[in-house]
């Protein structure tokens, strides 16, 4: 199993002094399903981009060879029994997680669209209190994102924005940092990809700080595990929950 890194803390955070000898602690949760193609390719560029970073995916009940991969391949990994949806694979990976003593998780993608290379870019950004959570924010106007997901997003982050007072730009961004107070105090009814919207909303009224990284926004063509009318309806249920609240 891969270690843990520590990062130099030099200043306070929102929940207190820490002891300037303290290091920071990362790690990283991969939700898997019928990834085992991009699983060697993102294994070695977690590799160069975050040495040492613990990397804990959670197989959500994969019916290719994903398992066998993980094993293959060295990374620590927890399997579902069948198909649970993406937000029950992210609680149970922060629930695994959280059981060491890690002072932020990030959260990405492992079908490749969540570039590695701006780990470094998180950990600074955390590290100068920019944020409890921050969500990789991708460009727009850059052309590689379809059309159809570039305006779901944008309706989605407009109605998140309006529910809780806050810009939040990219409201569909999987790639996100989460410090471990919010893991801890934060916890979502939803299970599949409405997770991540009721995670911010939640994040947001609970009074932590949201912020960005600037990230690529990559396509490879492959078709998405999110389902546009299912999930749809789901955010629309989600936001008149919501909104019946206040």
């Amino acid at each position: 199993m891969r270690g843990m890194t520590r990062r130099w803390r030099p200043s306070f955070l929102h929940l207190g002094w820490y002891d300037l000898s303290r290091a920071m602690v990362y790690a990283i949760v991969i939700p898997v399903y019928n990834a085992a193609a991009a699983l060697p390719e993102l294994d070695a560029r977690l590799q160069r981009s975050a040495p040492g970073v613990t990397v804990l995916a959670v197989d959500d009940g994969s019916t290719d060879d994903t398992g066998q991969t993980l094993q293959r391949l060295g990374i620590r990994h927890v399997c579902h029994a069948y198909n649970r949806g993406k937000g029950e694979a992210l609680k149970t990976g922060f629930a695994e997680i959280l059981k060491e003593p890690v002072d932020a998780v990030v959260q990405l993608d492992a079908d490749l669209q969540h570039e590695p290379e701006y780990l470094p870019q998180f950990f600074a950004a955390f590290e100068a209190d920019r944020g409890d959570v921050l969500i990789g924010t991708r460009d727009f106007h850059a052309g590689a994102m379809p059309f159809h997901r570039r305006m779901t997003n944008r309706v989605t982050s407009w109605a998140i924005t309006r529910l809780t007072g806050t810009l939040v730009s990219d409201s569909q961004s999987g790639y996100r940092l989460i410090g471990r107070r919010v893991l801890e105090t934060i916890h979502p009814q939803a299970g599949k990809f409405d997770y991540e919207s009721e995670f911010l909303i939640l994040t947001i009224r609970a009074g932590f700080t949201v912020g960005t990284v600037p990230v690529s926004t990559v396509y490879h063509g492959e078709s998405s595990f999110i389902r546009p009318w299912r999930d749809t309806v789901h955010f629309v249920m989600l936001m008149t929950k919501f909104w019946r609240r206040t």
